[in-house]
């Protein structure tokens, strides 16, 4: 009967393919009809009322794994996103230029159109299978969150977890989604097949914020539980402090908290970082900024000029201050996603587990 309602919710033909398009209608302040030709492989577009304001798109995927760029220095060589664009709808998300080679915008679109490739665990199991598969780290939620509202419904990474554990990938998860707590068991199993990182995105502690910041998130209240879930069923979690907002989350007072919230969870590590503002990103977050704080949009026009980054004055300050309160609550040496020297709990023993480091773009300052 579920499955039911939802196809009836559907905006273009089941099975449909690119040229069915002009049946499509978007919600709301986002239309975004235009955008939609360039999905290959489109089956169909999906508004229900349990995601309001958003339009999913179900596409079938030729490949799933995709190659970082080489001279990248991430840990890791491969990524998978089962989703493009994002409900959590985060102002400051790095990623939200990404959206625009759909051709959709990397505002709203980002946070109201969302990419779904319903066929990613049965191509990957595929691409895993074969011959030239060398069993590099392929890394989950380096662009949008794969445990976004929509994995409630979609159920995909079950079956990427399964097929990367089966074949002997080692593999790491970033998420702010509380979604990830249905899939402990799965994830217990799989780290004693293949080195499993976990890592929870968790930068703020004040709720009142997060709502306006990271209005589709589950609260930081709820991803500090997460955390101590993890932890009690004896996997690894570090957080990605990512990123810390001048002059709104940087005080003494909101990195006391949340260094503090994170020791009481149990999380294994801190990777900390000042926020980025790459174009796409940028634009967006300075217009929330303007509607929320407008006192604060000239300090940052100096404090970013006309770059990505925020001034070396500022990062070398944040460093210290970063340095000091990981020395404070025990995480000096850790980092967001690495658990080698993580703090036991239960007992229970840990696989081994590779490091790794933030997202592509953003910089970490300890």
């Amino acid at each position: 009967m579920e499955s039911m309602r939802w196809d009836a919710q559907a905006l273009s033909p089941t099975h449909g393919s690119a040229s069915d398009v002009s049946e499509i209608e978007a919600p709301g302040p986002a239309p975004a009809l235009d955008a939609l030709l360039p999905l290959a492989g489109l089956v169909r577009s999906i508004s229900t009322p349990e995601f309001s304001g958003v339009t999913f798109h179900e596409v079938t995927a030729k490949s799933v794994l995709n190659k970082v760029p080489s001279g990248s220095n991430m840990p890791f060589e491969w990524t998978v996103n089962p989703y493009r664009g994002c409900s959590h709808a985060c102002v400051y998300c790095f990623a939200r230029k990404s959206h625009t080679y759909l051709e959709f915008d990397a505002g709203r679109d980002f946070d109201s159109q969302v990419v779904v490739k319903i066929n990613a665990a049965d191509v990957l199991r595929k691409e895993l299978a074969k011959p030239s598969w060398k069993r590099h780290q392929v890394a989950l939620g380096t662009n949008t969150d794969p445990y976004q509202r929509a994995e409630g419904r979609y159920a995909l990474m079950p079956g990427i977890i399964r097929a990367l554990a089966d074949s002997g990938t080692p593999f790491s998860i970033l998420t702010k989604g509380t979604l990830l707590a249905r899939d402990i068991p799965l994830l217990k199993h799989a780290a004693t097949q293949v080195p499993v990182d976990l890592g929870i995105s968790l930068a703020m502690t004040n709720q009142d914020l997060a709502e306006l910041i990271e209005p589709g998130t589950p609260s930081p209240r709820a991803r500090l539980k997460l955390i101590a879930r993890l932890r009690d069923a004896g996997l690894g979690c570090g957080v990605m402090a990512m990123p810390i907002l001048p002059w709104l989350t940087d005080s003494d007072e909101a990195l006391d908290s949340l260094f503090s919230e994170l020791t009481k969870a149990g999380a294994t590590g801190v990777t900390a970082g000042a926020l980025y503002l790459k174009p796409g990103t940028r634009e967006w977050y300075m217009n929330w900024l303007a509607a929320q704080h407008p006192e604060l949009v000239g300090k940052y026009r100096r404090l970013y000029g006309q770059g990505a980054y925020a001034s070396k004055e500022y990062r070398s300050w944040l460093t210290g201050r970063i340095t000091f309160f990981k020395a404070k609550y025990g995480f000096t040496g850790t980092s967001g996603f690495s658990h080698r020297n993580a703090r036991a709990t239960g007992g229970s023993a840990e696989a081994p587990v590779a490091a790794s480091a933030p997202l592509p773009g953003q910089q970490p300052l300890f």
